[in-house]
């Protein structure tokens, strides 16, 4: 399955007229043994966006996030975001660059609260560095008193106030998918990646976090999705990427996305 280059490249060539590219995957390529589990794929991500990925299972979508998170380091190709090379730095490199992302399972300290949780997610602060703990106290509460109102902030937002003082693994699986993608908030990123933030999420949180993404987004935020529920990918994304075997199937609008026979023959069958 070879997919559709020539689509890629005139979508590419559309959208970029639009809006200036925040992420750019180029020709990337990641094999395990004798597995290619991602081979020669590309994608772009607009600012400003809601962007899909899409792909039957086993399609390399999660190894393709990994790569773009720099959670593992590519074969070949590369990985541009806000104009610069990223894929030879460490995950919290790129996360202090803006790229921040959530994974298929939450990650959540299930021993520390809620709001302690949030609290880890802020990087670079003052009082990480021991000297600064007797050099600049005054700041360094400054800091976390902004920090806190801003957790606050960020849980009332998600429904998840009052459950800031208990642990977060007394938590459900789609409370601790929100507090995930909250955590990540805390960073003010400038791009986003969730990994299937609506699977094992009942149906009224799965509507309540994709109106918290539409939010955010409107607030300026840039998201890049993957999903194997459509229904929120159809209402959800401006442009949607979809992979087949490791490689670039098909590119387009949602409703392009879903009438073309490529995409349909890879999660059908013949």
């Amino acid at each position: 399955m070879d997919g559709n280059p020539d689509v890629i490249t005139q979508v590419q060539d559309h959208s970029s007229r639009r809006q200036p590219l925040l992420l750019e995957a180029k020709n990337l390529s990641k094999s395990f043994g004798g597995l290619r589990a991602v081979d020669q794929a590309s994608l772009f991500v607009t600012q400003g966006s809601i962007t899909g990925l899409i792909g039957p299972n086993g399609a390399g979508k999660t190894t393709l996030f990994n790569l773009l998170s720099s959670f593992i380091r590519p074969d070949s190709g590369q990985v541009i975001f806000d104009g610069a090379a990223i894929h030879h730095l460490q995950p919290h490199q790129v996360a202090q660059q803006g790229l921040v992302r959530t994974f298929q399972v939450a990650r959540v300290l299930s021993r520390l609260s809620v709001l302690e949780n949030m609290l880890l997610g802020v990087q670079q602060q003052t009082g990480e560095r021991l000297w600064n703990v007797w050099l600049r106290p005054g700041k360094i509460r400054q800091e976390e008193r902004v920090q806190r109102d801003r957790a606050w902030e960020l849980l009332e937002s998600v429904g998840l106030a009052a459950k800031a003082n208990d642990y977060a693994g007394s938590l459900s699986g789609g409370q601790r998918k929100l507090l995930e993608i909250a955590r990540a908030m805390m960073v003010r990123p400038k791009l986003v990646l969730l990994d299937e933030p609506a699977a094992g999420v009942n149906p009224t949180l799965i509507n309540q976090i994709c109106e918290y993404i539409q939010e955010w987004n409107r607030q300026g935020m840039t998201f890049l999705v993957i999903e194997h529920n459509m229904d929120v990918i159809m209402s959800l994304c401006d442009h949607v990427w979809v992979m087949a075997e490791g490689k670039n199937l098909a590119s387009g609008t949602p409703a392009q996305v879903q009438q073309n026979a490529q995409v349909l023959e890879a999660y059908l069958g013949d």
